[in-house]
């Protein structure tokens, strides 16, 4: 199933170039505000000895802390390949490989590869996304326990700076764009596809978000 080719693929163009920064930048600086909400929201739901599954994975800090930390397992897919050069190339640093796999790719093309998981991680990937739902239902259905995910609060500042954004990337021939979707219609899939609401937290930009069966 293809939905968003032109898209996907300047998506992982762009995510390529910016691989080894962002890998030099979590080195440095740790995780984001969001991303230690949703590491404490997993901490909250439990993940020792889980299978993990995170998509839109990057350079994979998240998925190999927790792997770390207790977790059994992940598999990380990406767009971009000089994204998952990187977690694999960590992976391997850490004596984490036989425990994790990478697959490149839209993970809604990929579907029939990927196995379901106890817990479904989704940090910053449903703004990269235009059908949202189509991704929020085809993730849940992979799913068994945990279902977290981050993506931008729906504010006005926050839809200006997606339009500039967009306005810069079509001006640079890029197809790639950011999304600003509705947290009401987020939360209303992920319910629907039987998850509870058990973990929120809010930064300036961002809203973390833990979902359990």
């Amino acid at each position: 199933m293809s939905c968003c080719c032109p898209h996907s693929k300047s998506g992982g163009r762009i995510f390529s170039f910016f691989a080894r920064s962002y890998r030099r930048r979590f080195i440095k600086n740790g995780f984001e505000p969001s991303q230690l909400q949703l590491m404490q929201g997993l901490e909250q739901a439990g993940f020792k000895n889980a299978t993990l599954l995170e998509v839109g994975s990057g350079v994979g800090y998240m998925h190999q802390i927790l792997l770390e930390q207790g977790a059994k397992s992940a598999v990380g897919i990406d767009l971009a390949p000089d994204m998952l050069n990187e977690a694999q190339q960590w992976a391997d640093e850490k004596g984490l490989t036989d425990r994790v796999e990478y697959i490149q790719g839209d993970f809604i093309e990929l579907l029939d590869q990927v196995k379901p998981a106890e817990v479904t991680i989704l940090d910053k990937v449903v703004c990269c996304y235009p059908h949202a739902k189509l991704l929020l239902n085809s993730s849940t259905t992979k799913t068994s326990r945990v279902y977290a995910l981050t993506y931008p609060r729906s504010r006005w500042f926050i839809k200006v700076a997606v339009e500039i954004m967009a306005f810069f990337l079509k001006l640079g021939g890029s197809d790639f764009r950011a999304f600003v979707h509705n947290p009401d219609d987020i939360e209303r899939w992920i319910i629907e596809a039987g998850f509870k609401k058990t973990y929120q937290k809010k930064t300036f930009i961002w809203l973390s978000q833990i979902y359990q069966k």
